[in-house]
């Protein structure tokens, strides 16, 4: 007789994946990514239970928009005061802040709650080709399309 997988944390293994954003479009390398990272990729992928793995995205500062976003795409927060909602076009975001660019995107695309935020603590984004993880030997992946 035949049960269903269950991951848990005894039967799940994590690697490590490095993702170069040269020259790919903001939201085609962030659903792959965000694929990565809930563990969709696996076969032993379970949707109550994180089995993604770790990802690491580097040349941030050198990810493309399509059409005309990098002009009239506008990033809104709010400082939590009144009449405080700041904005930003998405060139601001591009050349001041192109890791968080990256981070808004991929955790808008993975599960809300608690869930989601546990995934969202393995992405590492960094604006240029260095990164601090060599000593996890990551491996280089190579994006779809």
């Amino acid at each position: 007789m035949r049960t269903t997988f269950m991951a848990n944390e005894g039967n799940v293994e994590r690697k490590w994946y490095v993702v170069d954003a040269e020259g790919k479009t903001l939201g085609r390398l962030s659903s792959e990514v965000a694929a990565i990272l809930r563990g969709k990729h696996k076969p032993t992928y379970t949707p109550h239970f994180d089995t993604g793995d770790h990802v690491i995205i580097v040349n941030a500062e050198k990810i493309e928009l399509s059409g005309k976003k990098l002009n009239d795409k506008i990033y809104y927060r709010h400082t939590n005061y009144v009449g405080g909602l700041k904005s930003r076009t998405a060139n601001e975001m591009r050349t001041k802040y192109p890791e968080q660019m990256l981070e808004i995107a991929i955790k808008g695309m993975l599960p809300k709650g608690s869930l989601g935020r546990k995934m969202g603590k393995k992405l590492h984004v960094y604006a240029g080709p260095e990164h601090k993880h060599e000593a996890q030997q990551p491996e280089v992946y190579e994006l779809r399309g």
